[in-house]
């Protein structure tokens, strides 16, 4: 025996409940639809050609060897040379200059010999420049290498360059002690960048 239809009154309420719940459920989704596809304007401009370039600082001299020499100086000679000292770079340069000197024979000939640098003033033959440097051919200096404007530094800007004249003499009163004395000297020169460098 078929069992009883159920009664008319529990079906509706049924497909009801199902109907509501799948429209609710279509639209939650349309919402979620909606809400990532809404048309907006918008605007992006760009900055380009953001481009950068160091500086350089390049410190030359010429000549690079030999600025003075003597195979025979006698007391009383002086050997005179000049000095071109350039900065090729494209920015502005502080410079200091060093020596150092051999003493292989112990005579102290490095010792014995003065020295003295001058810019160029009338000519390096007419030695008339501000005075750099004078004492002792050992002790030869202008200017700190140490980092920062220091006293006796030269500065150079960039494309730029100056000429440096020097004067080595054995003075006249120098004795038989210094007969057939040698020494040789090499003076290094170091530079610095002056931007952002105080």
């Amino acid at each position: 025996m078929l069992d009883p239809e159920p009664s008319s009154g529990r079906r509706p309420r049924r497909r009801l409940s199902l109907l509501i719940t799948l429209t609710l459920a279509l639209l939650a989704a349309s919402a979620v639809a909606v809400s990532g596809s809404l048309a907006i304007f918008t605007s992006a401009p760009t900055v380009g050609g953001n481009a950068f370039t160091t500086g350089t600082v390049v410190l030359g001299v010429n000549p690079t060897t030999a600025l003075l020499t003597s195979a025979n100086m006698m007391p009383g000679d002086t050997v005179a040379g000049s000095l071109v000292v350039t900065n090729s770079g494209t920015g502005q340069l502080r410079y200091a200059m060093t020596s150092a000197s051999t003493n292989t024979d112990t005579k102290g000939l490095m010792n014995q010999i003065s020295l003295t640098i001058k810019t160029l003033g009338t000519s390096c033959a007419v030695f008339d420049g501000t005075s750099l440097y004078g004492g002792a051919l050992s002790a030869a200096a202008f200017g700190n290498p140490a980092q920062g404007a220091q006293a006796g530094d030269r500065t150079l800007n960039g494309a730029a360059s100056e000429t440096l004249c020097f004067q080595a003499n054995l003075p006249a009163a120098t004795g038989n002690a210094f007969q057939g004395a040698t020494t040789t000297t090499t003076f290094t020169f170091s530079a610095e960048q002056t931007a952002n460098n105080p």
